[in-house]
This record gives C-alpha cells, structure tokens and sequence, in this order.
C-alpha cells in the first residue's frame, strides 16, 4: 500500500500526465482549431465529419477501459488506484438549468468554436482571442456560480 505522501504526489502525477495525453490528442485531432470545429458544427453547409471518427474512438476507447478496468473494480468492490473512493455522480434529473446550461455552451462553442479543454490547450500560442476566449469563460462560470447561490 502507498503511503499517503506518496500517493498524494502519484495522484497529482497522473493527473499531469492525463491532462498533457489529452491536450496532445485535441492537437493532434485538431480539436484545437475553431475552423475544424465550426466545420463540423456546420452541418447546413460544407459539413466536415472528420471529428465524428475522433469521438467515436474517443468514446470506444473510454468504454473499453471503463468496463475492463475501472467497472471491474467498483463490482468488486475495490477502492481506486490513486483515491480512496470512486466519485460516481447520482444526479439524474434533468432540468431547466442543464438544459439552458447546454444551451449557452453550444451556441458559444459553434460562435468560438472552443470548449474550455481546447482553449486552455491552445494557452500556449499566446493569441489575444483564446485570452479573450478563456477571460469570458471564466466570467461566465463566476456568474453562473454567483446565480446559483441566490
């Protein structure tokens, strides 16, 4: 068994090398450019389904080690490798706020053609309109958390 220490840093490790695999897949998936997005987003016109394969593996992918690795253990009833227990969501409602929610995402990723993963990968080019992007993101989350409380 690790110790806690080490399990602390091994977590925080993994959750590094996670997120840098999936800010490599969106580039290399093109995910990362608001045109490839937009274009598939486009379905009225010159509708590009390129992205259609990148979620399609995406979820195939996910589900094969969902099912082999981390369904096995919750039926087993075994711990997570790096947590001391699985954060399974139980909401199943869905209502009005999720659905404008979706809404206003939608509309902003088919305007921007970035989601939040995108644009904070795309960080590293230093483009005024990913900042723009990212500030109004945040904007929009502080506002959204600040309606919530009232």
């Amino acid at each position: 068994m690790l110790n806690p220490t080490n399990n602390r840093y091994l977590s925080m490790f993994s959750t590094f090398t996670c997120g840098l695999l999936f800010a490599v897949g969106l580039q290399l998936a093109a995910m990362t450019h608001p045109s490839k997005i937009q274009g598939f987003l486009n379905v009225s016109g010159l509708w590009d389904p390129s992205l259609a394969l990148v979620l399609f593996a995406a979820t195939g992918i996910f589900s094969l080690g969902f099912w082999s690795i981390i369904k096995a253990r919750i039926n087993n009833q075994k711990s997570p490798i790096l947590a001391s227990s699985f954060q399974i969501p139980t909401a199943t409602l869905i209502d009005k706020q999720l659905i404008i929610g979706s809404v206003i995402f939608g509309i902003g990723w088919g305007l921007s053609g970035f989601c939040p993963g995108p644009a904070i990968a795309n960080l590293i080019y230093l483009d005024i309109k990913i900042f723009a992007f990212i500030i109004a993101m945040l904007l929009g989350m502080a506002i959204a958390k600040r309606l919530k409380k009232q």
